[in-house]
């Protein structure tokens, strides 16, 4: 069942319903951790695919073409050897010439720049002689001009000074009033700010206490997880040290079915992806009487080795109906119940302050508490290594005694009948 949830990454509410605050923790870090392996996983893959991608080399588009002669072979030419061709001395100098006549031509355009700059030079004062008389003339008009312009100007701006400096003065006044009102808007604001930074620091407080409370609850649950392990392969109830011990021994005769059951022909579904039976829901009651008759009673999960059904063991009751029985008994009471909504079995367990319901996994024949890692090969094995180890890793609760039925009653009736 564990590993069909972790499969899909999928639980139903029903069967989220049925767990308790400690087996839905265990669940959510069970699903945490399949997240966390998916994502390396398709990490490395995608990776491997970025390396292995292999880029396509481009192919030139460059040819060679041969010239064709009118025999359709390659067309040849040997220098030297047509009539028309130059011999190799006169080709020298024509070459000689033209690298000559280009760098004479350089040579003279250097030179016709200089001589131009000498021109300018030489006759450009005689110009600027010539036109400083009629600029002096102007220059005094124009300096008179200036002046009178000049004043003009001083006195302008000497009444926009004056203008400027008013509304400075003005601008300066009604800032420094907005700036008190300002700062006494965000003084009232803040007498409110104190209030809720005060309690966003309690509730910061109180995340940081449940996260450090989640972690070492996760600890804890590795630890006691590992300590159960090894105590459990010592005394031998771990499923498959108790296989191989029972491979040698006749098998147990299955108890034939009474003639009174009346069975469907509703096929069980299965799951697509692993061909595993799925611990539905949504079943009927009669599915659940069906499964356990076909699968479990074979099996004498609810027997004792003197061939009595077990005084813990009860039918498909509720979860109100296992408290009314609990009630009436002692402090560790328990009892073990066939689920009224899944393929499996709930144990309850009367604690000091509260109830417990902790569902078992029943899938492949092996019995275990769903977010548990010891797996049982019948309900009984289950029972007496509780009976010595507690339930939950931070309860400490231990099986004492067994709540049996109710005096003249049988809840299990409707399973064997």
């Amino acid at each position: 069942m564990l590993q069909q949830i972790l499969t899909d990454m999928y639980i139903e509410p029903e069967l989220l319903a049925e767990l308790n605050d400690e087996q839905k923790q265990i669940l959510f870090f069970k699903m945490r951790e399949e997240q966390v392996r998916r994502w390396k996983e398709r990490e490395a893959r995608l990776e491997q695919q970025e390396t292995a991608r292999i880029k396509p080399k481009k192919v030139s588009s460059k040819t060679v073409s041969w010239l064709k002669a009118s025999d359709c072979d390659m067309w040849v030419w040997v220098m030297g050897e047509h009539t028309d061709d130059k011999p190799y001395d006169q080709i020298c100098d024509e070459i000689m010439a033209e690298r000559a006549a280009l760098q004479a031509q350089k040579e003279a355009e250097v030179l016709r720049a200089q001589k131009e700059a000498e021109l300018e030079r030489r006759f450009s004062g005689l110009h600027i002689g010539q036109e400083e008389a009629a600029r002096k003339e102007e220059a005094e008009k124009a300096v008179a001009l200036e002046r009178s312009r000049q004043e003009e100007l001083k006195r302008q701006e000497e009444e926009e000074r004056k203008k400027a400096e008013e509304e400075v003065r003005r601008l300066k006044e009604e800032r420094a009033q907005q700036i008190y009102m300002n700062l006494k808007e965000v003084q009232h604001e803040g007498k409110g700010q104190d209030n809720e930074e005060k309690a966003w620091q309690d509730s910061l407080k109180k995340s940081k206490a449940a996260d450090q409370r989640r972690r070492s609850l996760a600890k804890q649950t590795i630890e006691d997880h590992r300590r159960r392990s090894v105590k459990a392969l010592e005394r031998g109830k771990v499923a498959a040290v108790a296989k191989a011990f029972r491979e040698d021994e006749p098998a147990l005769k299955p108890i034939p079915k009474p003639r009174t059951v009346t069975l469907t022909n509703e096929p069980i579904q299965r799951d697509r992806k692993k061909a595993m039976r799925r611990s539905l829901s949504s079943s009927s009651k009669k599915e659940i009487i069906r499964w356990f008759v076909e699968k479990q009673l074979p099996l004498r999960v609810c027997f004792q080795e003197d061939g009595c059904i077990a005084p813990w063991f009860h039918g498909i009751i509720s979860r109100q109906e296992a408290e009314d029985l609990l009630s009436e008994s002692s402090m560790g009471s328990f009892l073990v119940r066939v689920s009224e909504k899944i393929f499996g079995y709930v144990l309850s367990y009367r604690g000091p302050d509260e109830f417990k319901h902790l569902l078992i996994d029943a899938t492949d024949n092996c019995y275990m508490l769903l977010g548990d890692q010891i797996k049982f090969t019948s309900l009984g094995e289950l029972v007496e290594y509780h009976k010595e180890e507690p339930l939950t890793p931070s309860g400490g609760e231990l099986l004492a005694h067994p709540c049996g039925q109710k005096p003249g009653t049988v809840d299990y009736a409707d399973l064997f009948t």
